[in-house]
């Protein structure tokens, strides 16, 4: 195997193979063929294939920071031919060539195509310039960046260009980090860490996952550590975390850097239930074993588990690919390696454009080197499997799962209602691999079946506790953690439960989640996993006992914000409306929805056929009178109980009211593009369904301001609408008491009422009552 190895183990351009990795590669071919799995021949065809590749792709990567355009035959640039103003994040992308040409080794090397994540979304020149070179691409990259000078000058060209069409998409099938255009991309990478926190639950058994890591987002999202955790065999597909080590720094080193560097990691990884290897960051050959080989120790590690001779966790494979910022290209491993690793622009500078021709011409291969080193690792056809851009986590598709319906009876708590029907969904649906969020007590969530069905997974389980080697609820103080595992999830059942006001730690993965599926959808390629609600309960308005750091409506707030084709936000009312909604989330693809409900009882409001009406519509019209001047509009259950109070008192007192429950506010809003408004209601048919009374008075869950906003199309001027919702007043304070100090009691609406309908206040409240809303009396007297 040594002389057939000879000439690759030379290297070509900026490539060399140490020691042991030329040692691991003489293994791993040996097995290769003991297996029938590859020939040596074929394999070493394969390795120096990867070579040129690697290196003609680190080319491509510098073009796109500095060039307009490429020459295949080699030949330097001129002054004209660079960018006015270079942008990227250069170092980073190059550090990404070989572990991304290595994982294109790797499957073609075993006849397997992984899918891959990648944490570093900003690194995706890396992955356009590989794919663009092999191939390896959707339509519209395919047509406009052929395997041409043009076609590499274009893509040169489009990265950075900032172009935008006519109706303010970007007008370029490219972007600054990963997106739908990227072939195979499944996540953007923009919230660094959250790959990381991901991966782990990502795969179903029978797949292979291989994710490309960072060392700067190791410490900014804390988490990662816990995947051994949660890792299962029986359940979980093969995965193979690799940390790009290259030492990261702009501001500051990061702390991995200051405290030991790699050996401080190695140690940290062991403590921490990983197996790390390390490798050389710089050698594509080198992430090709690293890949094979973790998939096989994790596939012996479960193994063994199922013989009986080992016990969960296992040690999870991890490697640790040793490079340096910007290797193979001048500024390798200084700080401006980072962004631009030559410092000064070589449009301008005659030094600097010296330094990239020098660069370039190291990283050159000859074209007809280049096209049959494309052409041996496209062996795709012969092994019979997909390219790498339609691997199986950038294929999903999952039905609409069986809907228990709503029953008729149902606990007075909305939370406790769901805990029973989520249970039904589970059991209808066992196909489907369930994993629930819990970064709290989800016992204090009211889902204690749901809890004693699925149990906590744990690798150590108590005798009389819901734990289980296998439970699907993953429980850790770890927002973004927890939501994370919920989201990763696409091939199953999802959901996250948790307080209202910790919740909006989550909003990050959430957002990073619902950027790349709302892409997806305007390209054409609706995503397909089913959506993911998020449940915000313990909320603002019944969190008493815990302060006002935990009264906060901020996640709903912000979620509202977002389109609402892809990001609604739910708001029942009762148990009936809040099982309707979860029946609407799940009969959907690729949306994460917000659902804010009570866990403490609440009065029933909605029979089940008025429910399913107001779910589909986003509201219901609860009572109208005849001739009703005042219209009270109710955005949460809470408010809601005030607004019935309100209007039965406004009612005895002569004053016909109508009474509206709001249940999904984005379904009111303005349309702000084509996608959006196909979802929401028109004009004509929300002058219809919610006719308008003289004057409306909106009670909202949130901050008044933002619900203004998204239900302009209902605001009838200040003159005629008032708008009441959270004034950032708590404390530890019951619902009336919260309700009190927010002015949204009974109380504050009938004066609010008054004042729009010019009515006097006397006709309506008592002095006593009059003088408690001045702050002149005790307000127990309003409850």
């Amino acid at each position: 195997m040594t002389d057939m190895l000879h000439d690759w183990s030379q290297g070509y351009g900026v490539i060399s193979h140490d020691f042991l990795t030329r040692n691991r590669i003489s293994d791993l071919l040996t097995e290769l063929a003991a297996e029938g799995t590859c020939t040596p021949t074929q394999a070493v065809d394969l390795l120096k294939a990867a070579d040129r590749l690697c290196n003609a792709a680190m080319r491509q990567v510098a073009h796109m920071t500095y060039a307009r355009q490429v020459y295949l035959d080699g030949r330097p640039l001129d002054q004209s031919d660079f960018k006015p103003t270079p942008e990227g994040h250069t170092g980073g992308a190059l550090n990404m060539v070989p572990a991304y040409v290595g994982y294109l080794l790797a499957n073609a090397l075993t006849g397997t195509t992984r899918s891959w994540l990648m944490g570093q979304g900003h690194c995706v020149a890396a992955i356009d310039a590989v794919n663009v070179l092999m191939g390896n691409t959707e339509a519209a990259q395919a047509e406009r960046y052929p395997l041409s000078d043009a076609g590499l000058s274009q893509l040169c060209q489009d990265f950075y260009s900032y172009a935008i069409d006519a109706e303010g998409r970007p007008a370029v099938p490219l972007g600054s980090h990963v997106n739908p255009h990227t072939g195979g991309g499944i996540s953007e990478g923009g919230y660094l860490g959250f790959a990381g926190l991901q991966y782990v639950h990502m795969p179903l058994p029978g797949q292979e996952l291989v994710t490309f890591l960072s060392d700067g987002a190791f410490e900014e999202q804390r988490g990662s550590d816990w995947a051994p955790r949660w890792w299962r065999g029986e359940d979980s597909g093969l995965v193979m975390p690799i940390m790009i080590a290259n030492g990261r720094r702009i501001d500051q080193r990061s702390t991995m850097a200051q405290v030991g560097g790699v050996d401080w990691l190695r140690e940290h990884l062991t403590l921490n239930g990983f197996d790390p290897v390390d490798i050389d960051g710089r050698d594509p050959a080198a992430f090709a074993w690293a890949i094979i080989s973790m998939a096989r120790d994790l596939r012996n590690a479960h193994q063994a588990i199922t013989n009986g001779d080992a016990e969960y966790p296992v040690r999870l494979p991890y490697a640790i690919a040793e490079t340096v910022k910007g290797f193979g290209f001048p500024g390798a491993g200084t700080n401006a390696a980072h962004n631009l690793p030559l410092v000064d622009n070589p449009a301008v500078n005659e030094a600097a454009r010296e330094r990239f021709n020098q660069g370039i011409a190291a990283l050159h291969v000859d074209e007809h080197a280049l096209r049959s080193a494309i052409a041996t690792l496209r062996n795709h056809t012969q092994q019979r499997r997909p390219q790498e851009k339609d691997h199986p986590l950038a294929q999903i598709r999952v039905a609409t799962p069986a809907l228990p319906e709503i029953g008729i009876e149902q606990p007075d708590s909305p939370m406790a209602a769901i805990d029973h029907w989520f249970c039904a969904l589970t059991r209808a649906n066992p196909q489907l691999r369930v994993r629930i969020g819990n970064p709290d007590e989800i016992r204090s969530n009211r889902m204690n079946q749901t809890l004693d069905l699925l149990l906590h997974r744990v690798t150590a389980a108590e005798d009389g506790v819901a734990e289980g080697l296998q439970g699907s609820v993953i429980t850790a103080l770890n927002e973004e953690a927890i939501v994370s595992a919920a989201l990763a999830n696409r091939q199953g059942l999802n959901l996250a439960v948790s307080y209202e006001a910790f919740a909006v730690k989550m909003l990050g993965a959430m957002r990073q989640e619902l950027i790349f599926s709302r892409h997806a959808r305007e390209l054409g390629r609706a995503p397909g996993w089913l959506s993911v609600p998020v449940i915000a309960t313990s909320h603002t308005w019944e969190n008493g006992k815990n302060e006002q750091s935990h009264q906060d409506p901020t996640l709903c707030d912000a979620w509202l914000q977002e389109m609402s084709d892809s990001a609604p936000v739910y708001f029942p009312v009762d148990s009936h409306s809040a099982i309707a909604v979860m029946r609407k989330v799940y009969a959907s693809h690729g949306k994460v929805a917000l659902i804010v409900a009570p866990k403490n009882p609440v009065d029933a409001c909605l029979t089940v056929p008025e429910a399913d009406a107001a779910a589909e519509t986003g509201f219901a019209v609860l009572n109208a009178d005849p001739g009703a001047e005042l219209q009270l509009l109710a955005v949460g259950a809470y408010q809601l109980q005030a607004v019935r109070r309100a209007a039965q008192h406004l009612r005895y007192h002569g004053i016909p009211c109508s009474e509206v429950a709001i249940i999904e506010p984005g379904l009111l809003r303005e349309g702000r593009d084509a996608m959006e408004e196909a979802v929401v209601h028109s004009d004509s048919e929300l002058a219809r369904q919610v006719p308008a009374a003289r004057c409306r008075l909106f009670v909202c869950h949130g901050h008044a301001e933002v619900m203004t906003g998204v239900l302009r199309r209902l605001d009838t001027g200040p003159r005629t609408s008032r708008f009441l919702g959270y004034r950032n007043r708590g404390g530890t304070l019951d619902t009336f008491g919260m309700q009190f100090a927010n002015q949204q009691s009974w109380a504050h609406l009938v004066a609010e009422a008054a004042q729009l309908l010019n009515r006097p206040l006397d006709d309506l409240l008592g002095k006593a009552e009059q003088a408690v809303l001045k702050g002149d009396g005790d307000p127990r007297l309003l409850q």
